[in-house]
């Protein structure tokens, strides 16, 4: 194992800082898909309302392999269909579009929820003061439901960490590919997938105490 880590420790460290680098864009792009959708699913109009509902239903239901490889190999075979020949994605675009996509889908519930946690007066006490719907979810509902968020949002931080694993079978080089990588010039199977493991385990053991952490200072300061 130690002989491993001095020979491809680099290399190790490197797709870490992939897989956290692909992790935290595709949350940054997520939340940004979450606020819409989970906007749309708290609002009165029924058509945004339907979109919502199937955008988050559809992209939930499709295990996030599958949509990597429709991504990766479906999206580029219908571009070059209608006469784009040289049209195709990199494993790091059509991973982080599929990572941001599926996430997405589970940020919009956590936004929908803590949207909905909020009092209604409180969205009643802003119009009866003149405020604009939007004014008051911009101003008052959000500022307020976020506080409930963001426990949820770093959980689903580090969900969306463990699965950036699955792009390496669009040939991502995350730190589970590297380690097949490492796996197959050792052939030291047990030794490999222990440093891999532990890896993880660290980042994500880190990131959980974290978010152990805020969730109870937020119930605090309530």
């Amino acid at each position: 194992m130690i002989s491993i880590v001095q020979v491809y420790g680099s290399m190790l460290l490197t797709a870490l800082g992939r897989t956290l680098l692909m992790t935290v864009l595709s949350l940054v792009f997520a939340m940004v898909i979450g606020m819409v959708f989970g906007l749309m699913n708290v609002g009165n109009n029924r058509m945004f309302n339907c979109i919502g509902t199937v955008y988050v239903d559809a992209v939930r239901g499709v295990p996030l392999i599958v949509l990597a490889y429709f991504i990766y190999f479906g999206v580029p075979a219908g571009v070059q269909g209608i006469g784009f020949a040289g049209f195709r994605l990199s494993g790091f675009q059509a991973g982080f579009i599929a990572l941001s996509m599926n996430c997405g889908a589970y940020m919009a519930e956590i936004i929908r929820a803590g949207i909905e946690s909020v009092d209604r007066g409180q969205m009643e006490a802003g119009r009866s003061l003149g405020l604009s719907y939007g004014a008051c979810m911009a101003l008052i509902v959000v500022p307020q439901a976020v506080r409930t968020m963001i426990p949820s949002i770093i959980n689903q931080f580090i969900i969306t960490l463990k699965d950036t694993s699955i792009l390496s079978v669009i040939g991502f080089p995350e730190l589970t590919n590297v380690g097949k990588t490492i796996m197959g010039n050792t052939f030291k199977n047990l030794q490999t997938w222990a440093i891999i493991g532990i890896m993880y385990m660290i980042v994500i053991t880190i990131l959980s105490k974290i978010a152990k952490r805020i969730e109870r200072r937020v119930n605090h300061d309530r």
